[in-house]
Order: C-alpha cells, then structure tokens, then sequence
C-alpha cells in the first residue's frame, strides 16, 4: 500500500471509528481524555465506547459534536440475567447512551437456548426502542465456525438489532475478516438496513482497509458509512492520522 492509497484508506475509515476505551482500570479522567479525542483535525470519529460508569461524563464532554456516545451491558460474559441488563441499559440510556453495544447470551445460544438469547434481545431492544440503537455484540471468536456465526447475527437481526458487531476484544479471537464476512450477510439477507461493527484487535490501517474491502465485496462500495459499518478500536485512530497525514506529506512532495 503506497502512503496515498494508505491515506485514503485512513480517511475512509476514520468516521467509522468507534474509539474504544473498556479497560479494567478506566477511570473518569480517561473518559474525557477519550473524549478530547474524538474529534480530530481531520473530522470526527463516529462514536466514543465506554463503560456505562462514564456514560454521564461523555455527554457532557461531547456537546454539540455529533459524536454518538455508546456503552456496553451485559458486558464482557453475556451472562442470562436478562433483569439486570433491563436495568443496566435503562440506566446508560437515562444517562445519556445514544448507543447500547449487547452482549448476546452466546453460551446460552450454543448450548442450544436459541430462544433465551433471542428473548433477551428483544426486551432489551423494547427499552431502547426509539431512544437508542442497539448494537448485538455476539463473540464471534467463541462461536466458531462462520455458520453458527450466520446464524448468530440471522437470531441478533430477527430479534431487532440494528447492528450485528463480532466480538468484546476480551477474548483470544476477536475480528476476522470470516466472521465479518458472515455478519454482512446476514445483514444483506435480513431485508431491513442493519449495520456491522468489527471490533477487537484491529490496530493497522491495512486491517481496516481488509474489513471494508470484504463490505465492499459483499454490500456493494458505497454501502459503508457510519449509519452501517464501524470499528470498534482503540489504537487504530493514531495509526488512522499517521497515515493520513503522511499522505498528505508524500503528495506534497511527489513520492
């Protein structure tokens, strides 16, 4: 990839960038410094993720920017306690989430409680119903072949979410261009617009370049866009300015 081929990838899918920061020691200080750079020189990221602890703290940082604020529950294990993650979203919505990233039950899902996993996404898309998307992480890395994948994200989209997103990135198996593939055609065939959000261990611009050119392949090339396709990372912004800018550099200088 040359350093204008780069760049343009870089410029592609910086607003696509959900900037990530769902560390164990996170703090409040954190939060807002993940705010301050949510919008960049060269446009704005499509989302900060955050713990829901810090959801109040990104919304007033992030006034008037047009950056979407998204928070987990039901995170890292997709536990079966559907009360508790009611309460959970409930609360990261009142706070000010414009977005819920859930985990799916995926344990209960691979040990043949389709129907658990599907009620959960359903009552907890009724709570963001008009208030907040609802992204459906289902840990991919865990369910193996691209076939449960499928049928994963067909059980996700069936049960309303609006997004369909590979893993936690607590995982050992996280993003891979396989189980993007599988989402976005899932997506392709549910007959409604949904997105996907590739998420964990995508760091370099050629990792993002690979994921978009899988969505291009399959969804058609202007389907990609903050309304559809996202990354969820956290050091893949850096990498994603380096490369814009040395763009800009080699251009300036012919090389």
């Amino acid at each position: 990839m040359t350093p204008s081929e780069a760049s343009a990838a870089a410029r592609r899918a910086l607003p696509l960038v959900d900037l990530t920061d769902l560390s164990d020691d996170a703090t409040e200080a954190g939060a807002r410094a993940l705010c301050a750079r949510a919008v960049t020189r060269h446009g704005a990221v499509a989302a900060v993720c955050l713990w829901p602890r810090f959801v109040a703290t990104a919304k007033a940082a992030l006034v008037g920017t047009g950056v979407k604020i998204a928070t987990v529950v039901n995170f890292p294990r997709g536990g079966d306690d559907t009360r508790a993650v009611l309460a959970e979203t409930e609360r990261a919505i009142t706070d000010g989430a414009d977005e819920i990233d859930l985990v799916m039950p995926y344990r209960a899902f691979l040990a043949g409680r389709a129907g658990f996993a599907e009620t959960q996404i359903v009552r907890v898309k009724r709570v963001c119903d008009g208030r907040a998307a609802l992204k459906v992480i289902l840990e991919t890395g865990e369910l193996g072949e691209p076939a449960t994948m499928r049928a994963a994200a067909d059980l996700a989209l069936a049960a309303g979410a609006d997004f369909v997103k590979t893993s936690t990135g607590k995982v050992a198996v996280n993003a891979t261009l396989p189980a993007t593939e599988a989402l976005l055609e899932a997506v392709r065939a549910c007959g409604r617009p949904a997105g996907v959000k590739a998420a964990g261990g995508i760091r370099t611009v050629a990792d993002a370049a690979a994921h978009l050119a899988v969505a291009d392949r399959v969804m058609g090339p202007d389907w990609a866009s903050p309304a559809t396709f996202r990354f969820g990372a956290s050091g893949l912004l850096d990498a994603l300015i380096a490369a814009i800018e040395g763009g800009e550099h080699a251009g300036k200088d012919g090389y």
